[in-house]
């Protein structure tokens, strides 16, 4: 919904997934939020740029505020990301202790929120964190296409 509570934070989230696209890597992008709703920490998908297979948004956004913050527990704190995050990021939300996860496009191959599986809200889990999804859906799944659709072209997967 146009002018919603999270769309600043997303409209932040696709120009880091832009970012990234211009690198070559898969275009996702995540921002991390204070309970005050303040940008603490900001990145993209970045696999391909450090040969890193763990590089998500997700987790450098986790890194970067733990690094910021000075602590690893990230009570309060929001993250919005343009893609569902995957069982990895999901876990590595959970344990952070982040509040809440708003995310922008479903991930029915690999999403472990909503799609797949919905680790964040596991109730044997010791931390469960607060989902939103499908917030500027059509805007986060258009650069993913875009982007794949790019790479199919060239002959490329």
């Amino acid at each position: 919904m146009p002018g919603g509570r999270w769309d600043a934070a997303m409209r932040r989230a696709l120009d880091e997934a832009q970012r990234v696209r211009a690198a070559g890597d898969v275009p996702v992008g995540a921002v991390l939020l204070d309970p005050r709703g303040e940008v603490v920490a900001a990145a993209g998908n970045e696999r391909e740029a450090s040969q890193d297979p763990t590089a998500h948004a997700e987790v450098l956004v986790l890194r970067r505020a733990a690094a910021a913050t000075g602590t690893w527990r990230l009570d309060g704190h929001t993250l919005v990301v343009t893609l569902e995050p995957c069982t990895m990021c999901a876990g590595a939300l959970v344990l952070a202790r982040v509040e809440r996860c708003v995310f922008g496009a479903y991930d029915p191959k690999a999403g472990a929120v909503a799609s797949l599986f919905d680790v964040l809200r596991d109730p044997r889990l010791n931390h469960r964190v607060d989902v939103r999804g499908g917030v500027l859906e059509a805007e986060c799944s258009e650069v993913l296409l875009d982007f794949f659709a790019g790479h199919r072209t060239d002959g490329q997967d």
